[in-house]
């Protein structure tokens, strides 16, 4: 069986057939469209792709409407923007498919100018630094890019739909005692106008609803 891969997207149709024309063998990818009104849902039907509509408006609940909609053993989640490569989720699933990892993050390293703005990477270390703080685990990085074992990450019982998903998966993950892993990614400028990282307000949004999950 294929392993699934999760991609949260919301208006990303210029950045679809790149993507998925990169998914390597032996992977599946999961649309979890949030709405989209560019013909994201229809382009990657056409390409192949599976998807699942998440009427909820929220990066977490499509994340989790993907993980509902996913049936492999292992799954990956990863942005639909373009800024991740594909051809990379072998090397972020592999410890967890062979069992030497519970949970293993891409972390980013810029890869092009405007990659990954300032203010995006000030705010992404400081909430890596307090999940080290809070947890004992020391990460580099809250990447989008991620591999997990589906039936534990259900079993973890996530609430957040917001931004604060991917910290509140981490959070809880280091909490129930999972092995966490780190491989290094590539991250490059994404396809299109960002809606998060790369604006202050987005990367503002984000932090309030991580930091929002620490205090909780």
């Amino acid at each position: 069986m294929p392993t699934d891969v999760v991609l949260p997207c919301l208006n990303e149709a210029a950045a679809l057939p790149w993507i998925l024309a990169r998914i390597p063998p032996g992977f599946r990818p999961i649309i979890a469209d949030n709405g989209s009104d560019d013909g994201s849902a229809e382009i990657a039907e056409r390409l192949g792709a599976a998807v699942v509509h998440v009427p909820q408006r929220g990066f977490g609940a499509a994340c989790h409407g993907g993980l509902l909609a996913a049936t492999s053993e292992v799954i990956c989640f990863m942005d639909a923007d373009g800024s991740l490569d594909p051809s990379y989720l072998p090397m972020v699933a592999g410890p967890v498919q062979a069992g030497a990892a519970d949970l293993v993050l891409g972390c980013r390293r810029p890869a092009g100018r405007g990659a990954w703005p300032l203010h995006a990477r000030l705010g992404n270390r400081a909430l890596a630094s307090s999940v080290c703080r809070r947890t004992g685990v020391r990460l580099h990085d809250l990447g989008p890019m991620r591999a997990a074992r589906r039936a534990d990450l259900e079993q973890l019982c996530l609430a957040d739909r917001r931004f604060g998903y991917p910290l509140e998966m981490v959070l809880r993950a280091a909490q129930a005692g999972w092995r966490l892993a780190e491989r290094d990614v590539p991250y490059h400028p994404r396809t299109g106008k960002s809606k998060v990282t790369g604006t202050v307000g987005g990367t503002l949004r984000t932090v309030k609803d991580m930091r929002r999950i620490l205090a909780s």
